[in-house]
């Protein structure tokens, strides 16, 4: 039972990760609590959705612009600083938030601003963050610290929203506040980490700017092992991501409403977070290419599994909870979140080990981009075709591509199936 238990090695071995990793997985909560606070403050002040929709855009674009931008600056600078400032000033927008919160602002611009603000800041900290783990611990603890930091975002995710939800009813302010009481805890461990300043590179430029980002990019192109963690978590994500059909769910095929859409929307989280917890043996996995495979595998099944089950429900619109058919969607779900988290563990430790340190911050920053669009891209996939063929078959189409497309990818590059982890190569 003991090596099926995620591995806190690296917890225990190194006092700079262990201090990183209580401050980040603390603030995550806080995070979340200000991205559910956020959008019902617009929804109060506006009415609409389509409001809501728009801050979406809000931290999207500054989300791709500085994840590209800020991986350039993460492999230029000291990248204890680089994550020191940037997280400062997303600090500064939290608190900011609180105050506008407290003074009951009805401005949705202000919101807006400070929505694309702490999304900037976290496109840059959040390489910088990625690519100082790997000097803090050896290769070996890759896949020990990367399920480590999976079970506090995934518990952040499942808790957060309930209680920001909770908070934001007594006063948003409050809910900010709590997020920026939070936040101090990642602060203060980014502060005490050593300096991380990035390896030597004959290659690396002068000054930061738009060339650095194009050999980042060039780089990628040429590496097909890092090329295909892109390739395969874009396949599983835009053709198989099925949480926009879940409020439709709730309606028209298992009943219950917004609560059968948040319970749907748990399973998924509390996959991947048990996932996490018995990941105790994924350290020893050598063959890490092939792993990643079988789990997009599964990850396209169960959501193939999940839309047999609205099928054979049909769209009938239930005006109470098929609990039975609720409970088997809901297994089958469980079942997609930890295989894409076993896909998302191995695909962020061959970033990490196999990416040179002059490259990491930018293959990082690329990596926020896809994590951040890919299910965005898939949310439109589906949607399009769900107009045409139905939610329940929507799915069941896109978990066959997923399946179909992932393995035509590991065939065309062979490499990836023998991407070997103790000899790691880009």
């Amino acid at each position: 039972m003991r090596s099926l238990v995620v591995d806190t090695t690296p917890l225990r071995i190194s006092p700079d990760f262990r201090r990183l990793w209580w401050g980040l997985s603390v603030s995550q909560l806080g995070t979340q609590l200000t991205v559910v606070a956020v959008g019902l403050q617009v929804y109060a002040i506006t009415g609409s959705t389509l409001s809501v929709g728009v801050l979406g855009m809000f931290a999207f674009v500054p989300l791709v612009v500085f994840g590209l931008y800020g991986g350039a600056i993460v492999d230029h600078y000291d990248r204890r600083k680089v994550a020191l400032v940037a997280s400062a000033v997303s600090w500064v927008a939290i608190l900011v938030l609180a105050v506008q919160g407290w003074a009951g602002n009805e401005h949705v611009g202000t919101l807006y601003a400070l929505t694309a603000i702490q999304s900037g800041a976290n496109a840059v900290n959040s390489p910088a963050r990625s690519a100082i783990i790997p000097r803090l611990l050896g290769p070996r603890y890759m896949p020990a610290a990367n399920a480590l930091q999976a079970i506090g975002f995934q518990t952040a995710l499942m808790v957060g929203p309930l209680a920001g939800a909770g908070l934001a009813s007594l006063d948003y302010g409050l809910a900010y506040t709590v997020d920026a009481a939070l936040f101090t805890f990642a602060l203060a461990a980014v502060f005490r980490l050593p300096p991380v300043v990035p390896e030597p590179s004959d290659s690396r430029r002068a000054r930061v700017g738009l060339g650095s980002v194009v050999d980042g990019l060039r780089y990628l192109g040429t590496q097909p092992n890092l090329r295909m963690t892109f390739a395969v978590d874009l396949c599983a994500m835009i053709l198989a991501m099925p949480r926009v059909v879940f409020p439709a769910v709730g309606i028209w095929y298992l009943g219950g409403g917004e609560t059968t859409t948040g319970i749907l929307t748990a399973a998924l989280a509390v996959g991947a977070v048990t996932s996490g917890l018995l990941s105790g043996g994924l350290a020893r996995v050598r063959w890490q290419g092939r792993v990643i495979t079988w789990a997009i595998t599964g990850w396209g099944l169960s959501v193939v599994g999940f839309g047999l089950v609205l099928v054979l429900v049909g769209r009938d619109r239930p005006d109470h909870v098929l609990w039975g058919a609720l409970a088997i969607a809901c297994c089958t779900l469980v079942a997609a979140g930890a295989s894409d988290e076993v896909s998302a563990i191995f695909r962020q430790t061959i970033l990490q080990t196999a990416t040179p340190d002059d490259m990491r911050g930018r293959l990082q920053g690329v990596f926020i981009v896809v994590v951040a669009g890919g299910p965005r891209l898939g949310d439109m996939f589906i949607g399009s075709v769900s107009g045409a063929v139905g939610e329940a078959w929507a799915v069941v189409i896109g978990g066959l591509l997923c399946v179909t497309l992932l393995w035509l990818l590991v065939r065309t590059q062979r490499t990836f199936w023998r991407y070997d982890a103790h000899h790691p190569t880009p």
